[in-house]
């Protein structure tokens, strides 16, 4: 049937069913925008618990083996042995530097970027 012989009252349905449409499509559209800045925040906020969780664990670690054997610990394998340090290595890069057994050693924690 050509366009020219339906109904006023059709035309306008058939605009309203596809203005319904586009406003369906709209709100799903919007939907996905809002759970994925959600799930985005809550990503970075576990990451960047993480870091905090293991700056907190190296620092304790180290601070017990001072207290313990009365000198710092002379590399980050000697506390993964001794202390039961362990990490996503996979996530973070610890540089660990000893300065002298009685100087806190310099420690960095690199978050590692990527998709990991």
């Amino acid at each position: 049937m050509s366009q020219r012989f339906i109904s006023t009252k059709e035309k306008t349905e058939d605009k309203k069913r596809k203005l319904r449409l586009i406003g369906a499509l709209t709100i799903v559209i919007a939907a996905m925008v809002c759970f994925a800045a959600v799930f985005s925040h809550v990503s970075e906020s576990s990451e960047a618990e993480e870091l905090k969780q293991l700056t907190e664990a190296l620092n304790r670690s180290v601070a017990h083996c001072y207290s313990v054997e009365g000198c710092y610990p002379e590399s980050l394998e000697y506390i993964k042995e001794h202390y039961g340090l362990t990490y996503d290595e996979d996530s973070f890069f610890v540089d660990y530097r000893p300065v002298a057994e009685n100087v806190m050693p310099d420690i960095t924690i690199i978050e590692k970027g990527g998709d990991n």
